[in-house]
């Protein structure tokens, strides 16, 4: 009898559950938290936005939002069930702006992430190389808007490098003597420097040249860029870079 009432019992919850329309897991109309610590990261024609994981245990993934605007509509560029997303095939010198939300295995999605994030792709490369401007004048300039290797003593040149007989060391020359640099000291890699800094410009227009060092470059044309030494050679240096197209623009990867 006892067992009867146990079997009769379990019938009914059974059939309220069926009722409601629950299941096992849950009939949660709850949506996900919000997602918290969107950021991004600057890249070359693409911008990797990385966030805080939810911890909901019905969590299907994330929803990721994009406008031309801070104000403006925002739309679904893309879906992933990981903490990152990489926006890639976008305009050097556009800005972004980004938002993020949360969706359930039952549908259920997040609002908008509430941080404004924005960011502004800018070009890069690797592996460059400048040669000593007395022995080989041709190829001892850079040109940050060109992306290119100029003669050290042509109008465009941003900085070259060379010997410095009076130091007894190599160093990087402001090219245009409007321009400004400075070493901004050892790196791990190019990325580690985010933003322009207000001061700290080299007053001499020159600074010497060091294995590991990141050097950030002001233009005279008011463009940022930054560059890394990542070895050396007999007579010359090799160096990453990355240049920011957008004018006036320190960004030169994280946003905060």
């Amino acid at each position: 009898m006892k067992i009867e009432k146990i079997c009769y019992f379990l019938l009914i919850i059974f059939g309220i559950l069926a009722l409601t329309g629950c299941c096992y897991k849950g009939c949660d109309d709850e949506p996900p938290a919000v997602p918290r610590g969107l950021r991004s990261i600057t890249g070359d024609e693409e911008v990797l936005l990385t966030w805080y994981d939810n911890t909901e245990p019905d969590l299907a993934g994330y929803r990721i939002y994009r406008s031309l605007t801070p104000e403006g509509t925002y739309h679904a560029i893309g879906e992933t069930n990981l903490d990152y997303f990489l926006d890639y095939g976008l305009i050097n010198g556009q800005t972004y702006y980004y938002a993020i939300t949360a969706f359930d295995v039952n549908g259920n999605e997040s609002d908008l992430s509430y941080e404004i994030i924005y960011d502004t792709p800018r070009p890069e490369g690797y592996n460059e190389r400048l040669f000593d401007y007395s022995k080989y004048p041709v190829y001892a300039g850079w040109n940050f808007s060109e992306y290119s290797v100029v003669p050290y003593n042509e109008p465009g040149c941003d900085f070259y490098y060379g010997y410095d007989n009076a130091e007894a060391a190599y160093y990087f020359f402001v090219g245009n003597p409007n321009g400004l640099i400075q070493d901004f000291g050892y790196t791990e890699s190019l990325d580690d420097i985010t933003y322009a800094p207000e001061q700290g410009w080299s007053s001499t227009g020159k600074v010497e040249a060091i294995f590991g060092h990141t050097y950030i470059f002001w233009t005279w044309d008011n463009h940022f860029a930054k560059f890394r030494v990542t070895g050396f050679g007999p007579d010359y240096v090799i160096f990453d870079w990355a240049y920011q197209v957008d004018p006036g623009n320190p960004e030169l990867v994280i946003k905060p």
